[in-house]
């Protein structure tokens, strides 16, 4: 039918009722099509943070991972150097005249048994005869003479002469020093989710620089003390922060690599700390190789050589950050063909990004519970590694030399960094966590069972499987707290993980306070605690080729899979994918 050009348009019949007789229609009236540059855009999915690093390019991301992983070759300057600076040598009362032959100090020094090697005497090294009269002793009184053949010639034992009466020194600067790595894995942890990664990363190096001068510089054994907890906390939140960013630069299939390649630069770091320890040959010169390179870090705090990690700025909100990351993103845009980049259009709005709320953190059962058994493992694994490298010193009363000490934890850490890259993307990081735990209870189990009968190459071969497996053990805890704690409260996460590996390592200067007695039923408990860390491991879940959670509610959905079947999601065809898979 034909309708004449003054007529009103027809209208197709709706279902909808008409407007209200108070309210007038106006016609509508006769336009041409809209194009299609005035159309709406279509609602995109807010950015997640998969999308947020993908958005970075694949060459800068490849640039900052690599800027958080050179660090760690001078952080072993600092946070490793603790047993060549307090190497204790052997050492005797200083006697008059120029250097004593056997027949004088035979003469001079009265002879005693050595309180950790059995059946092994010589002279004392604390006392000497009165006037040459070997009816009576006394203390040295004109210091002390050293033997030093191994480590550094000039350290703060000999500088000072921490032995004897003031030998317990030693043990409490290495008590204090393992306390400052503790305090700031738990505040630098903590300021790290609140003030961000990039700043409290630069916070921390400017600190380890000033601290690391002052160490040098360090008249007084008090002040030394006291200089160096600074700086053990200063250095670990370098560690931590570099840790967390690292893992949140990168996409599931690499983390693993990645962490592995980190941890291997920190071995690197430890062998070429003995290469400078036999060449300086002194204490403050061996600290200040490490302080000094630190310096070149603080261009980190130029504006564009290392942003802030785009996981903590979706979860932060600080607008102005987000919008040069958009900015940023905006003017490469036409560059890039992948589809998915426009996602990045719609910026979560202030009011919709979580906050850390405390209330909610103490209700997340899923998240302590997870924080407890990786807590509690890594705190096993970190003490009871002193149990193996100094049990046949202790049983046998044959003390390894101190390269052997210093190689073998060194060597076992970078073997277990290797074994962790072979295995655990094959078979999951509970599987493995579980197959070290396991390892590391045997390993102990036997020696205290069987050292009775086992021959000094078992008890060596056993000794590096239990060190080989908790090295493998605690290197794997932190890397699957960092995996399953949301990025909301993830650096204080791997801090409180840190904290208690931190706690079981004092048991090795306690010990070394009060000369190893006692350490069979020391060893027997931590072997004890090993096979109920076992057991606790069956709880964790699993976060091989998973996306990091952002919040407190993503934390929670990380359960532990069922352990007798498989099971089995039956999901439409046509369901909407989730965005962070």
């Amino acid at each position: 039918m034909m309708t004449s050009p003054d007529s009103p348009p027809l209208v197709s019949p709706s279902p909808c009722p008409a407007p209200p007789p108070s309210v007038p229609s106006s016609p509508v009236p006769s336009s041409p099509a809209p194009s299609s540059s005035s159309l709406p855009a279509p609602p995109s999915l807010p950015p997640t943070g998969e999308v947020m690093v993908m958005a970075l390019g694949r060459k800068k991301q490849r640039v900052l991972i690599a800027l958080t992983i050179l660090p760690n070759l001078f952080l072993a300057f600092l946070l490793s150097s603790d047993p060549l600076i307090t190497l204790s040598p052997p050492h005797h009362c200083h006697l008059p005249g120029p250097l004593p032959s056997l027949e004088v100090l035979n003469a001079s020094l009265p002879w005693e048994k050595s309180d950790r090697l059995r059946d092994r005497r010589g002279p004392s090294q604390c006392k000497q005869y009165v006037n040459g009269s070997q009816s009576a002793v006394e203390d040295c009184v004109a210091g002390w003479d050293y033997n030093v053949t191994e480590g550094l010639r000039n350290n703060i034992v000999t500088e000072w002469d921490l032995v004897c009466g003031q030998y317990w020194l030693v043990p409490v600067e290495e008590v204090c020093f393992i306390l400052g790595v503790l305090t700031g894995c738990l505040g630098l942890g903590y300021a790290a989710d609140r003030l961000g990664r990039s700043k409290t990363l630069l916070t921390s190096l400017t600190l380890s620089v000033v601290f690391g001068v002052l160490v040098c510089v360090s008249p007084y054994p008090s002040i030394f003390i006291v200089m160096r907890f600074c700086l053990a906390a200063a250095s670990a939140g370098v560690y931590l922060t570099l840790y967390i960013t690292r893992l949140e630069l990168c996409e599931p299939s690499l983390r693993l690599v990645v962490t592995m390649l980190a941890g291997l630069m920190t071995v690197a770091g430890e062998l070429l700390l003995l290469a400078v320890a036999l060449g300086c040959q002194s204490w403050r010169g061996l600290l200040g190789a490490g302080a000094a390179p630190l310096t070149l870090f603080l261009s980190y705090g130029i504006p564009g050589v290392f942003p802030e990690s785009p996981r903590w700025l979706l979860l932060s909100e600080r607008s102005s950050d987000m919008n040069s990351f958009s900015d940023r993103r905006n003017s490469n845009r036409d560059a890039r063909d992948d589809e998915s980049f426009t996602e990045m259009e719609s910026e979560p709005s202030s009011s919709s990004r979580p906050h850390l709320s405390f209330p909610e953190l103490f209700h997340s059962r899923n998240i302590w519970k997870n924080m407890c058994v990786l807590g509690f493992t890594s705190f096993i694994s970190h003490g009871i590694s002193h149990c193996y490298s100094s049990f046949r010193g202790d049983v046998r009363g044959t003390a390894p030399g101190f390269y052997w000490m210093y190689l073998l934890p060194v060597c076992a850490g970078g073997a277990a960094w290797l074994l962790l890259w072979a295995t655990v993307n094959r078979c999951g990081r509970r599987g493995i966590l579980l197959l070290s735990m396991t390892m590391t209870g045997l390993a102990s189990l036997i020696l205290l069972g069987l050292m009775e009968y086992l021959s000094e190459t078992a008890i060596t071969v056993f000794s590096v499987l239990g060190l080989f497996s908790s090295q493998a053990t605690a290197s794997l805890c932190i890397l699957f707290t960092a995996e399953i704690m949301p990025t909301v409260i993830r650096g204080l996460g791997v801090g409180i993980i840190l904290a208690l590996g931190c706690l079981g390592r004092l048991s090795s200067p306690l010990m070394d306070l009060r000369n190893h007695y006692g350490y069979f039923l020391h060893h027997v408990v931590y072997s004890s605690l090993a096979l109920l860390a076992v057991l606790s491991i069956l709880l964790l879940p699993e976060s091989k080729r998973k996306p990091l959670p952002q919040t407190l509610a993503d934390g929670e959905l990380y359960r532990r899979p069922p352990l007798g079947r498989r099971r089995r999601d039956h999901v439409p065809l046509l369901a909407t994918p989730n965005p962070e898979t």
